[in-house]
């Protein structure tokens, strides 16, 4: 770190404004943390800590939190982000829906929204964007509205492809090639947008929210229309060189077992064609001539339908050891978090079941890679959108030290 004990640079400006970032960072990561789990985390004096924590909460972006009791000596005072310094709008556009989230500046929940629309046109998702933005921002106190940050948006990055393997009319797979929706709402509304991939959204949730605040390097494993993923290296998210860490949806399996699942060209298929949300309503539709046009009656498709639902468990747990198998052994991570639009009951018997099948799977002399359940839930992907303005606005710049 700069700027720390040794007090190089202390006195400068850029440097002191360094600090405050990580402390805010730090803090958005821990949660609550006393002024010496600051100087400790952020490697400054607790002098230093002291000053950066009073010149934060004149800026009011921390408060105090309470006291740390159950060890000894005095109770230390626990801060955290004051939930009034700031406001971000997430919205996460997906191929069946659009869920949009007003959170504070500790990333709590104020206002969430749903509206569900398969395959919605590049126009109509526009509208309903605009629309659940204009309600979000109305719901924050007057007063306080200048603070609202930016919209982060989470949406996957190739939403004209894969008409075959997740039923996209063609019309609707047409329409999307080369219409950027970032830009489009850039040009309608006054604060930043942040455009990022939906499943490294994913990750950004579960750093802050979930299960970063114990774990440094871990991938989120996301199930929805299709299936995608992100990247947790040494406390930090990963966007790749071309902003796709984590996509596991691309990694090739071999081909369904389930009578209703298209046949892939070659030897191999790719994964969102067996272990995806679009998967299991084809089989249900198909095999159990169920209608499915939203999550409610796709859920009520599933308790008509056990047996089906049984098979596709079966087929997409099978899917995805390979994949696990090799993210596990290629990074060497602390755990894999496994997530999705699914009932909360279907994602432990998927993770249970996929815990016994990795132990039987790994290699001699390793063992496999740790399976949790996702702790953010459906809402994963709008979430690390919304936390995206507020992290990127006070996120540690080493432009700051060393000039753009």
């Amino acid at each position: 770190m700069y700027g720390t004990a040794n007090g190089q640079g202390s006195n400068s400006a850029a440097v002191r404004q360094f600090n405050e970032r990580m402390v805010l960072s730090t803090l958005r990561r821990l949660g609550e943390a006393s002024k010496a789990d600051l100087a400790r985390s952020v490697n400054l004096t607790q002098n230093a800590a002291g000053q950066i924590v009073r010149e934060l909460e004149s800026q009011k972006l921390i408060c105090l939190a309470g006291k740390r009791t159950g060890l000894r000596g005095q109770p230390a005072t626990l801060l955290r982000l004051d939930p009034r310094g700031a406001y971000s709008i997430g919205v996460k556009l997906g191929r069946r829906s659009l869920d949009a989230l007003l959170v504070d500046f500790s990333g709590r929940v104020l206002l969430a929204r749903r509206q569900e629309c398969a395959f919605p046109l590049p126009d109509r998702a526009l509208e309903m964007l605009l629309e659940d933005i204009a309600i979000l921002r109305a719901h924050i106190p007057p007063a306080e509205r200048g603070r609202l940050m930016g919209i982060g948006l989470a949406l996957p990055y190739d939403l004209g492809s894969w008409r075959r393997e997740l039923d996209i009319p063609p019309e609707t797979c047409a329409a999307w090639i080369g219409f950027d929706l970032g830009a489009r709402l850039r040009e309608r509304l006054d604060v930043p947008v942040l455009v990022e991939n939906d499943g490294t959204a994913v990750a950004i949730a579960e750093l802050f929210q979930g299960h970063g605040r114990e774990l440094d390097d871990f991938a989120c494993i996301f199930i929805g229309t299709a299936i995608g993923g992100g990247l947790v290296l040494s406390g930090s998210y990963r966007r790749g060189a071309q902003a796709n860490a984590g996509d596991i949806g691309l990694m090739p399996v071999s081909p369904s077992r389930l009578s209703t699942a298209p046949q892939p060209s070659g030897v191999f298929d790719i994964l969102l064609n067996r272990a995806s949300i679009s998967t299991l309503i084809r089989h249900l539709v198909e095999a159990g001539g169920e209608t499915i046009t939203d999550t409610a009656s796709m859920e009520a498709a599933m308790l008509r339908q056990p047996a089906l639902l049984e098979e596709w468990l079966d087929d997409c747990t099978d899917a995805l050891i390979a994949p696990l198998l090799s993210i596990g052994t290629l990074l060497d991570l602390q755990a894999i978090v496994l997530d999705g639009n699914l009932p909360r009951p279907l994602i432990e018997t998927m993770v249970e079941r996929q815990r016994d099948l990795l132990a039987v799977a790994a290699a001699e002399a390793r063992r496999p890679p740790e399976l949790r359940i996702g702790r953010v839930g459906r809402n994963a992907a709008a979430l690390g959108a919304a936390i995206l303005p507020l992290h990127n606005s006070y996120a540690p710049d080493q432009q700051l030290l060393f000039g753009a």
